[in-house]
């Protein structure tokens, strides 16, 4: 099709109205696990259409009307979570007809918020910090003890300064790294030829995390990590998971059962001694030289332990990345006009295409910050120590922002821009000075790649037996079958 003969249309809110509210409620009612919607996004977002209370991110409701935050009506709602996943948020808003309630989580009292406001609130006010703000169990998985996820204020945002020239101010490194991801995409596809069918998914995995383990230069042999490879997939697929594997896998790491993360981390903490010891010399200008001549607002360098655990923070989150490519692939088979759209270069609509993904598919849910003194919010007072919890997935898929957020449509045109607290997909707020994520150019840049080499490297069918349903119960989730292609081939133009 024809490019002119997409116009594009301006993401404006739908008025809201209870018959629409109703019907969108009606439609939200549909089981995850049911036969696949015209879009994926409509499978991840049909729970949450309707779910949004209207007008919850104008949280420009008079303050001296708020009534007190209501509260669920569960003691504990940690295994409701884990029944519900992404819509558990969402879902309770709704009932509750608040942008703002409370609950427990783990035992522990928690206020859940919802909207741009809110995500102002969490990520640009100094009177929050991130430091007690998700359990032990998350933590140890993600980011390990001492590193920047646990840290705070000017230390914090010290040791951030490190990722940000790494994945914001190094256009560069972000080059090499799309550079790599790309040759090893490539170096796939003969063996993808002969196989016929191949598992998409699995594929994205093994390449995303040699091409992690070659752009950061960490000390792991690419040819020999067969068992670091299943590890790495095993961080990217727990990290924010609260079903029952997270359930397991937190109580291995509390009685200190040996595998998983500490396999891996045992490794780059003895290539970080050896670079202590001048045994080692990592390659300039690369993360793994980047983190071991690190040195803290004392001049002091990180531990190994800590330095590994950094380390790991590049590692798991860009083996992550598949999981984003996986679902453009499947709107690529949804909507087969966009695949003839983007086999013409055009870097507009690849980055329209690949920001919609961002925003529709779910990856982390929420994200969560403690109170370090009472305040006043929006005529609810906030005590000191209080734990607040933002929904990410529900705030990106508000219909007040977001025109028939449930669609998926390339169309809107997202640019996420630090004053937009409304596509929130990686955060929101300055990257420099606050919490939002350092990598999301990296993120969007590799996304854009995925499907660039989907639609213009190479030719594949998608066997319509497959199951590519989405159960919003897994945090973070997939299609079911985890897509599979065949039929693979060189595009007639593609150069190899």
């Amino acid at each position: 099709m024809n490019q002119s003969e997409f116009h594009r249309q301006p993401d404006t809110p739908a008025p809201t109205s209870t018959h629409a509210a109703s019907h969108a409620s009606a439609h939200a009612s549909a089981h995850p696990l049911a036969e696949p919607p015209a879009s994926l996004s409509q499978t991840f977002s049909g729970e949450l259409n309707g779910l949004l209370p209207a007008g919850s991110s104008e949280a420009a409701l008079n303050p001296a009307r708020m009534p007190a935050i209501p509260r669920s009506p569960s003691f504990d709602d940690t295994f409701n979570l884990a029944r519900e996943g992404y819509g558990f948020l969402s879902q309770r808003f709704r009932s509750m007809d608040s942008p703002i309630f409370r609950t427990r989580l783990m035992l522990r009292d928690v206020i859940c918020l919802t909207g741009p406001d809110a995500a102002r609130l969490i990520y640009d006010d100094d009177r929050l910090t991130r430091v007690g703000a998700m359990p032990q169990m998350v933590l140890r998985l993600i980011g390990g003890k001492g590193s920047v996820q646990q840290l705070d204020g000017a230390a914090h945002r010290h040791r951030k300064a490190m990722f940000v020239r790494m994945l914001v101010e190094d256009r560069t490194g972000i080059d090499r790294l799309v550079a790599i991801f790309r040759r090893n995409f490539i170096e796939r596809v003969p063996d993808w030829i002969r196989w016929g069918a191949v598992p998409l998914g699995a594929e994205l995995d093994l390449i995303l995390i040699r091409t992690a383990l070659a752009w950061t230069h960490a000390p792991i042999d690419a040819d020999e990590i067969d068992r670091d490879d299943a590890l790495l997939a095993a961080l990217a697929e727990q990290a924010g998971h609260f079903g029952r594997r997270r359930l397991t896998l937190s109580l291995g790491l509390a009685l200190g059962l040996p595998g998983w993360r500490s396999a891996l981390e045992r490794r780059l903490k003895t290539a970080f001694r050896q670079i202590r010891r001048g045994r080692q010399a990592p390659l300039p200008g690369t993360p793994m030289a980047m983190i071991a001549g690190y040195l803290d607002p004392k001049g002091r360098p990180l531990s190994p332990t800590v330095a590994a655990g950094e380390l790991i923070n590049l590692l798991g989150p860009i083996a992550s990345l598949g999981r984003y490519i996986l679902f453009a692939a499947v709107e690529l088979e949804r909507h087969p006009e966009w695949r003839e759209i983007l086999r013409v270069p055009d870097d507009r609509l690849l980055t329209d295409f690949a920001e919609e993904v961002r925003r529709s598919v779910p990856f982390y849910p929420f994200v969560g910050a403690v109170a370090r003194t009472g305040f006043d919010w929006n005529g609810h007072q906030i005590r000191c120590g209080q734990w607040l919890l933002f929904d990410l997935y529900g705030t990106c898929h508000d219909e007040a922002h977001f025109h028939n957020a449930g669609e998926f449509r390339p169309l809107r045109e997202l640019r996420h821009g630090p004053d937009d607290y409304s596509f929130v997909a990686q955060g929101a707020g300055s990257v420099k000075d606050g919490h939002r994520c350092p990598g999301e150019e990296a993120t969007l840049s590799i996304i854009k790649e995925g499907v660039r080499l989907l639609t213009t490297a190479i030719d594949y069918d998608m066997p319509r037996e497959q199951d590519m349903s989405v159960s919003l119960a897994d945090m973070p989730c997939r299609p079911k079958d985890g897509v599979v292609i065949s039929g693979v081939r060189w595009q007639e133009t593609a150069a190899g």
